[in-house]
Formats: structure tokens, C-alpha cells, sequence
């Protein structure tokens, strides 16, 4: 059974975003979308939900207050684009709390915290964030055809001009998009960028020096604006 999923902001560009994350990961569903707590309030009345993600500064009704006002509360991720509501948070007993602007990264690392807390894995299967991250994907335009890529999957991304060529386990695909959304897309402990042209995938990086990283037997170039910053994510 997927996790259910309900989204609660004011902000149309928070919901969308958050809606793209849910998306590309198969095991959560998101089942509604809420503008202020009182539609939260609702809705949850009607259907009940295993997680909400919530944002607190919302007119009439604070987030905060919500979470009060409930008897029966799902697992709960505030995002938010202020700070100082993170004791007050975590007094209610979130799951975490998420300042804005909010990365795949870090929201990849809520979801493996949900998982950890409903004991959705065994102490014999994967670490919580390596079971979120082998399930996530995302969708990409190749001719007329939208593709699922596995994240797992993908070795490196090269620009070319205008497009992006994926590069995976055993395909190729070529699609209209900018290198620098792809960046903004993927979780960067996973997928740093180490050239104005190229991100690769750390799992498959087979080794590297000061010039190049050679991944799955690719032997791709090391910018020297992005050296220093390859070298500290692998010493991570």
C-alpha cells in the first residue's frame, strides 16, 4: 500500500513543487491539495491521511493551531520559510521540519524519516534514505513520449546546447532541457555536477584524478570550477 499524501500552502509555486517531489517517488500517493488549514481541516475530516506536509504562515489559521486543533494526526512535515518555528514544531511532535527553499535532497531524507518511524523497513533491508532514493524517478520528454527514468539508473547527464542526454544502465535518451534544471532536480549528494556539461551519478563512479571522473567506464572531464567540490562530497 503507497503512503498517502496531503499537501497544505498557500503558495501555488510550494504546492507545485512539493506535488512534483511526491510524484516521483512510487510509494507515496498524493491525494489532495489544501490553500489554508481550514480546507486541511476538512478534508482530513473526510479522509484521513499517513502524511501532511504543512506549511505554518497561512491566513486565519496557522499551521501551528491546526496541528492543535487535531484529535487524530497524521505524521506530520512542516515547510515553511521560517526558522523560528522549529521548537514550537518539534513540541507538537513533527517529523521534521523543512525550511524553504526545499531541495529533492532534503526532502528525500523526510521520507526515509517517515519511513524509519512507521518501521517500514526491516533491520536487515536497506538504510531508510537508500530505499527512498532506489524507488524515485522521474518522468522526461523523449520525441512524443513522456519516459520514467530510475534515478538508480542514470550513469551521467551531458548538455548538448539545448538538450540533455541521459545516460543509464542500458540506454540513451535525449531530451529538450536545460543542464542546470536537471542540477536543480536531482539530489545533489547524489548527483554532483563536475563540469559546465556533465553531472554524474556518485553510485557509479569508478574512479577519478584531477582531470577526469570516470563512471561505468565513461571517462567524462573534471571543470576546475567544480574540482574542489567533488573532492568534498567524496570525503563526506
Amino acid at each position: 500500500m503507497p503512503t498517502t499524501c496531503l499537501i497544505t500552502d498557500d503558495e501555488p509555486l510550494a504546492r507545485e513543487l512539493l506535488a512534483g517531489y511526491i510524484g516521483s517517488l512510487e510509494d507515496l500517493e498524493l491525494k489532495g491539495l489544501c490553500k489554508n488549514a481550514m480546507e486541511t481541516f476538512a478534508y482530513l475530516q473526510r479522509q484521513p491521511v499517513d502524511l501532511l506536509f504543512l506549511d505554518i504562515q497561512m491566513p486565519q489559521v496557522n499551521g501551528l493551531d491546526l496541528i492543535r486543533s487535531l484529535h487524530e494526526r497524521p505524521s506530520i512535515i512542516i515547510t515553511t520559510a521560517y526558522r523560528e518555528f522549529a521548537a514550537d514544531g518539534f513540541e507538537l511532535e513533527v517529523l521534521d521540519y523543512l525550511v524553504k527553499p526545499i531541495s529533492f535532497d532534503r526532502f528525500l531524507k523526510s521520507v526515509s524519516r517517515y519511513y524509519h518511524a512507521a518501521q517500514r523497513t526491516k533491520p536487515s533491508e536497506a538504510p531508510p534514505e537508500e530505499s527512498a532514493f532506489a524507488k524515485a524517478y522521474m518522468y522526461c520528454k523523449v520525441n512524443r513520449d513522456l519516459v520514467r527514468i530510475y534515478l538508480k539508473d542514470i550513469l551521467y547527464i551531458e548538455s548538448i546546447r539545448d538538450y540533455v542526454k541521459i545516460v543509464t544502465k542500458t540506454q540513451q535518451y535525449l531530451t529538450y532541457q536545460r543542464i542546470g534544471y536537471m542540477e536543480e532536480r536531482l539530489p545533489s549528494s547524489k548527483f554532483p555536477r563536475i563540469h559546465k556539461s556533465f553531472i554524474v551519478s556518485l553510485d557509479h563512479i569508478d574512479s577519478y584524478n584531477v582531470e577526469s571522473v570516470t563512471v561505468a567506464g565513461h571517462v567524462l572531464p573534471l571543470g576546475r570550477n567544480y574540482r574542489e567540490a567533488f573532492r568534498k562530497l567524496l570525503s563526506t
